[in-house]
């Protein structure tokens, strides 16, 4: 029995076009332009590169219109981000950006109560 996926939204193919495209751009950078500039460049296409390889396993895991809706109700997806928030901000003991762990446990957790009400009330 086969399943027959819908075609990927025209957002879809832009945004991976455009990823693409990026992580291009980023590594051509990389080697034609001088030093600390070609560095940024080699890094920024790096995170592109990153990001299409992410979205395009997310949009294959989640074939349907409502990538956003699915995620939000994930509930051991936020979960997982909440633990490893709170894990990274016990790491950083003293550290000038501990701040930004406990803010993204706190989102984390927010999410997770999110996705148990969304989860329970449908």
């Amino acid at each position: 029995m086969t399943e027959t996926r819908p075609p990927w939204s025209r957002r879809r193919r832009r945004l991976l076009v455009g990823l693409a495209l990026g992580g291009v751009a980023g590594g051509l950078g990389a080697v034609v332009l001088p030093a600390e500039i070609g560095v940024t460049a080699g890094f920024l296409g790096a995170l592109c590169g990153f990001l299409l390889v992410a979205a395009a396993v997310l949009f294959v895991a989640i074939p349907g219109p409502d990538t956003l809706g699915t995620l939000v109700r994930t509930t051991p997806l936020a979960g997982a981000v909440c633990v490893v928030a709170v894990l990274l901000a016990l790491s950083t003991e003293g550290r000038p950006l501990r701040w930004v762990w406990w803010t993204a446990a706190a989102a984390g957790a927010l999410w997770v109560a999110a996705a148990v009400w969304l989860a329970r009330r449908g």
